[in-house]
């Protein structure tokens, strides 16, 4: 933050002369080469995220969610459709490019317009999403979206301080973190730390270009495995 001074010689932030309020997002999809990204249909998904979920050995993808697998693909289709419904968070569901089936989940939430800030949040990526290029590739459509179409200034990441794996996820995307807010909500029961990370529009060109050319086909072998890390093209 660069340093101005008030007429009291307080120092203040920079100057924002010509800050409107962003759009909300679009109810539209984002399309990218493994993956797309595209508002929540009950109807429509229901059943594919049923089954890729079903297909985990064990439900501990749902530990730092506040809810559970349902036992019926019906009664998770109600849980889908309420989710649908709302407009913050706004659920989209992240889709195979190669299957076509859905196979995880993604949300807008907190979503400040007079601000400019917005976050991503209820992710959740089943075993034919998780640790793939596609999982990556919607995370990147999804901050692309936030920054470059909509204008906005910050984008947050914020999950439970004890879910290593969403925490190291964040810093492979590129955020930064911030802190820990201490007793910060109650889930299942749970007294929930909560660990926040962000990006900012200044930053976001860097962790753009890291996405593009990590994400390039050129970038992979052909038994599938990445021959640059994510981190590293952020620094290399």
């Amino acid at each position: 933050m660069s340093a101005r001074e008030n007429d009291f010689g307080q120092p203040i932030g920079p100057a924002l002369p010509d800050w409107r309020p962003r759009p909300l997002p679009p109810r539209t999809a984002m399309q990218g080469r493994t993956c797309r990204v595209e508002p929540l249909d009950a109807e429509r998904h229901a059943a594919d995220l049923f089954s890729a979920f079903s297909a985990a050995p064990d439900r501990r993808s749902w530990t730092y969610l506040g809810g559970t697998l349902p036992e019926t693909e019906g009664a998770y289709r109600a849980e889908l459709a309420a989710m649908a419904a709302g407009a913050d968070p706004l659920f989209h569901a992240i889709v195979d490019g190669q299957t076509g089936r859905a196979v995880g989940l993604a949300s807008y939430l907190r979503i400040d317009p007079a601000n400019g800030v917005i976050e991503v949040g209820h992710l959740h990526f089943s075993p034919a999403l998780a640790r793939r290029p596609a999982a990556t590739e919607a995370m990147a459509l999804m901050m692309a979206r936030a920054f470059d179409e909509l204008g906005y200034r910050r984008y947050e990441w914020k999950c439970d301080a004890l879910n290593a794996p969403s925490r190291a996820a964040a810093l492979r995307y590129g955020f930064t973190f911030e802190g820990v807010f201490r007793n910060a909500v109650v889930v299942k029961g749970r007294s929930r730390d909560t660990a926040w990370f962000s990006v900012t529009d200044a930053e976001w060109p860097r962790v753009r270009a890291a996405f593009q050319a990590w994400l390039a086909p050129e970038n992979f072998f052909e038994d599938g495995r990445q021959r640059r890390a994510l981190a590293d093209l952020r620094t290399g």
